[in-house]
C-alpha cells in the first residue's frame, strides 16, 4: 500500500522553485539594462525570467539556448553567491601554464642584457634553461610562444641579401672599372 501513494498519474514531480524576491526582481529588470556583453545579458535574463515570468529550467533553457543542466547551475551560483555568482569572471584564463606570468619574465632577465648588447638569442639554449627551470622537456613552440608573449620577435641576420645575383654583381665590377 505505500507504493500507491507515491507514484501519481500526469502529476508534476518537480519541486516548487525558491521564490526570488521583489527587490531582487526589480534589480534583475535593471541588471538587464545596464549589462554590456551578449554573455552577461543572457545570464541575466535567465533569472528574469524565472522570476518575473515563473518558466521553469527547461523552458528557460529552450528560451535562451542554453542547455538544462548550464540554467540549473546558473542558478544555484546566484543564490549561492548572489549577484557576484550572475554576473562573476568568464572562464578564461591560464590553466595550463608551465610557470606563470612573472616567473618567464624572470627567467628572461639574463637574457635580455644580451639581446641589448646585440648578442643573439638562440632559442635551443633557452629552451634548455627552460626545461631545467621546469625539470621536463617541452616542444619548441612552447618557447616560440611564450617569447612572443613577452614582446620577443624573431630577428635573424641573413647571410646574403634574397634578391643577390653574383653574375650581376661581377658584371657591374667589370663595367664600373
Amino acid at each position: 500500500m505505500a507504493f500507491e501513494s507515491i507514484f501519481v498519474i500526469g502529476g508534476n514531480s518537480m519541486r516548487s522553485q525558491r521564490p526570488i524576491e521583489d527587490r531582487a526582481r526589480q534589480r534583475l529588470s535593471q541588471l538587464l539594462k545596464e549589462v554590456r556583453s551578449k554573455s552577461d545579458f543572457q545570464r541575466v535574463q535567465c533569472l528574469w525570467l524565472r522570476a518575473a515570468l515563473g518558466l521553469n529550467h527547461r523552458q528557460v533553457a529552450r528560451a535562451v539556448g542554453w542547455s538544462e543542466s548550464r540554467v540549473k547551475r546558473l542558478w544555484s551560483d546566484y543564490f549561492r553567491h548572489g549577484e557576484q555568482g550572475l554576473l562573476g569572471a568568464g572562464r578564461g584564463g591560464r590553466r595550463h601554464q608551465n610557470l606563470t606570468l612573472s616567473e618567464e619574465k624572470q627567467l628572461l632577465e639574463g637574457y635580455v642584457s644580451q639581446a641589448e648588447q646585440g648578442e643573439i638569442l638562440v632559442v635551443s639554449r633557452f629552451q634548455k634553461a627552460y626545461e631545467g627551470r621546469l625539470g621536463r622537456p617541452v616542444p619548441k613552440s612552447t618557447v616560440y610562444r611564450m617569447l612572443a608573449r613577452h614582446g620577443w620577435r624573431k630577428l635573424m641576420p641573413q647571410r646574403r641579401h634574397p634578391k643577390n645575383d653574383p653574375e650581376q654583381a661581377e658584371a657591374f665590377k667589370k663595367n664600373s672599372a
